[in-house]
This record gives C-alpha cells, structure tokens and sequence, in this order.
C-alpha cells in the first residue's frame, strides 16, 4: 500500500493526476469523489483533521501502527499532521462504484463550533480511539443536500459553506457521543514527547509548525524545547538527518535520485541536489557514478 510521493491535502488533491472537485472558501474544503474503480492507492499528508463519508466502495487507510477499512455508509475522523497511507476501491456487487466525500475540518472552526454549542472542553474524559462509525440517516440526508453544490462550486457563497461545515458539526455532536469525544480531543492535543514526535516523522513532508501542533505546543516553545534536547535548531538537525538518509539509501538501495527525494520528505529534487551537495561535497547522482 502507498507510494513513493507523498501529496499534501486537501489541496494536492485538486490538481493532477487526481483533478478531484473541491468547495473550497476562505481555508474551508469539501473534496467529493465518484468513480469507477478497481483499485487505487497512495500516500497523503493531512494538513487538516478529515471527516472522510463513504457513500459507496471501500477506503481503507494505515497510518503508523492504526488501520482503518470505511466501507458504505460508514465514516472515520482522523487528525491532521499525519500521513496516511490509503487504497480505495469499488466493490463488484456495486459496479465498481466509489463515492465518498472528505471534510476538512480547520482548528479555527472547531473553536467557533465549540463556543455555539456552549461545548465545555473538560468534558473529555480519557482519549477516545479512532473508529470506524456508520453514517446515521441524519448525517446522510446532509450529505445528500452537498451534492449539488458540486455542480456549481464556482457559484457557493463562503459563508454559506461555513454555515454548511457547522451545521456538520451539530450533526456529528448529535449522532455519536464518542465522535464528539473526538472532536473536542482535536481542540486539545495532548503535550508529547518531542523525540518521539520528531523521529517519528522525520521522513514525512511536514513544517515545524506541523510538528509543534503534533508535540502539543507553541512554535515557540517547540522550537525553544527543541534546541534544549538536541543543541541544534529544530530545521537545522531535521536536514541534516533527512540527508543522511538520502545517503544511506542511495548507497544501499536501487531507488531512483527523484524517489529518494521524497521518500526522506524534500518536495523538490533541485533543492534537495543542492542541499546534498553542500552538506557532502557532491552530488546524489555521484554516488550512482
């Protein structure tokens, strides 16, 4: 499952080769998909936390030591900052049919949906795991009122699609007290280790805003901690150690230079030739000489 470039979403998905519809107002995304399919996979950076609806077909998504297999009428919620690794299909009974759709869910509108619904944070007990849930007829009615705004997404007012992810929101709150649970978890991430959080994504194409969310801090005090554990500032040690294993793969594996490249999470070959260079005194492509 996956491959070796990793696209950052929502907005890798509305190019090509993937060309998929977005609604997309003011930083607020809703990415629909309906396709006939056998079976594609990949890998892909959530820069939001995702709602992902599956109306029909299977999306099943890995990420780290988690597995998830959403089928029809089912739906998962997952949190940003990860990568996730996903094959999705069509099922023969139902012609190979794939409809699903992905709603991408900013920090900044689950405070406004917290602070409507008189929502008290303390009310998290414990961590909620991710799960797999079904759709209720509630949630699926709401689904089927977005469909024709894809018709026409150039035409949909931004706030009316802010209205429209609120009213999502409500809904969810409404259908699954664990999902709710969920959901006020994403507004408050737990403070982690910051080795652990690091190594943990040192291949992955992420910022150091990324990982500060991921470690449950400010960028400040991210980098501030950073540098008190390792003596290095966080950018700098996260290239060196990408380098170094560009380096060792190169010398151990047949894997193309471009591969490489994104595989130790660089997202653009010629800078990545650069800084390789000047950190080794040569080129990636000396090594294969």
């Amino acid at each position: 499952m996956g491959q070796n470039k990793i696209v950052r979403v929502p907005y890798g998905l509305t190019v090509a080769p993937y060309n998929q519809v977005m609604l997309k107002m003011n930083g607020l995304s809703v990415i629909e998909s309906c396709t006939f399919t056998e079976g594609r996979s990949g890998s892909m950076f959530l820069d939001d936390h995702v709602l992902l609806f599956v109306l029909h077909g299977v999306y099943a998504v890995k990420y780290g030591e988690e597995e998830h297999t959403v089928r029809k009428d089912q739906m998962v919620l997952l949190k940003k900052s990860i990568v996730v690794e996903y094959r999705k299909y069509g099922e023969p009974g139902d012609n190979l049919q794939l409809d699903y759709m992905m709603f991408f869910l900013k920090d900044e509108l689950l405070k406004e949906f917290v602070k409507m619904a008189n929502v008290r944070l303390d009310q998290v007990v414990g961590t909620v795991p991710v799960s797999v849930k079904d759709v209720t007829e509630r949630l699926m009615k709401y689904v089927e009122s977005l469909k024709p705004y894809f018709n026409e997404p150039d035409k949909i007012d931004a706030g009316l699609l802010k209205i429209k992810l609120l009213e999502l929101l409500f809904d969810l709150s409404s259908a699954d007290t664990h999902v709710m649970q969920q959901l006020l978890q994403l507004r408050q991430p737990a403070r982690l280790n910051i080795s652990t959080v690091v190594e943990e994504n040192l291949l992955n194409p992420i910022s150091l805003s990324d990982l500060a969310c991921l470690s449950g801090r400010s960028l400040s005090s991210f980098k501030r901690d950073f540098q008190a554990i390792y003596n290095q500032p966080p950018s700098q040690w996260i290239r060196e150690k990408r380098l170094e294993k560009a380096k060792e793969l190169l010398s151990t594996t047949a894997m193309s230079v471009t591969d490489i490249c994104y595989t130790t999470g660089f997202g653009n070959i010629a800078h990545f030739s650069r800084l390789f260079k000047e950190y080794f005194g040569f080129s990636p492509s000396t090594i294969r000489q």
